[in-house]
Order: structure tokens, then sequence, then C-alpha cells
């Protein structure tokens, strides 16, 4: 293991971003978390990064309390037709019996969340980052 962390504001990577948060968070956790993480190393940080990471902060502070005696996040990001989607599913309790505070990055960088109970058990929250509008080309005055 390398003796410094990633500066996850400067990624232009989502994944690179995503672990370098999650990661310090989960050796400071008292109990064992297993980590599955499954985001294309190619695909781009979708909004601010700084505004990411507290994002990625947040819902994994919320899973791991979920989670005090430990048990398994799973992360993954895909790509829609839409924007991106980044998951994070926990084995803790079912979405009906936990907090779900929805944390102000969310509104910063235009996104939406969304709260689901788990099929194997614990629940599981998936943010949806917009895709970003072009900008529209200026016309010029005749």
């Amino acid at each position: 293991m390398t003796n410094h962390w990633i500066d996850p504001k400067t990624s232009h990577s989502l994944a690179v971003l995503v672990e370098s948060v999650t990661v310090p968070l989960l050796i400071e956790h008292a109990g064992p978390v297993c980590l599955e993480l499954d985001i294309d190393t190619q695909m781009k940080v979708p909004a601010d990064p700084g505004r990411t990471v507290d994002l990625v902060r947040a819902l994994v502070g919320q899973s791991l309390a979920e989670m005090s005696d430990g048990g398994d996040l799973t992360i993954t990001a895909c790509e829609t037709a839409d924007g991106v989607e980044l998951e994070f599913a926990d084995t803790g309790s079912d979405v009906g019996r936990r907090p779900q505070s929805r944390p102000m990055a969310v509104a910063a960088i235009g996104a939406s969340v969304e709260w689901q109970n788990c099929p194997q058990g614990g629940g599981s929250v998936t943010v949806k980052f917009p895709r970003a509008v072009a900008a529209m080309p200026r016309r010029r005055a005749a």
C-alpha cells in the first residue's frame, strides 16, 4: 500500500475519486467491511470534484453507520442516456428503518437520489447525475 493518498478532488476518474474517499473511511471504521467497487476507470467524474467528494463521503458514512459490526459495501456506477448513476449498496438495515438524509451536495450539483431495499437484504441509494447540458453557441450581433 502506498504511503500517501491521491487527492480525490484532483482526480478525473470517478473510480479513483470514489476509492480515494472510501478507503480511509473503511480503515477508520470499527467493524470489518468488505468493499466491492465496480466503476470503469475511464469514467469521468460527472460533477464538480469537490462536491462529488462531499457526496461520496456522506453516503459512505451513512452506509457505515448502518453496519457498525461490519458488512459489505458495494459501489457501482454506470452511464445512462440521462447521465451517470452511482449506487451505494450495503448490508445494513432496510431503507424503511434508516434515516434517508439527502446530502447538501446533491442539490449543489443538480443530482437526485433514490433509496431502495436490496433483494439480498440491506439497502441502497442511487445518485443520478444529469448529463451536462452543452453550451449553446452564441449568436453574433449583425
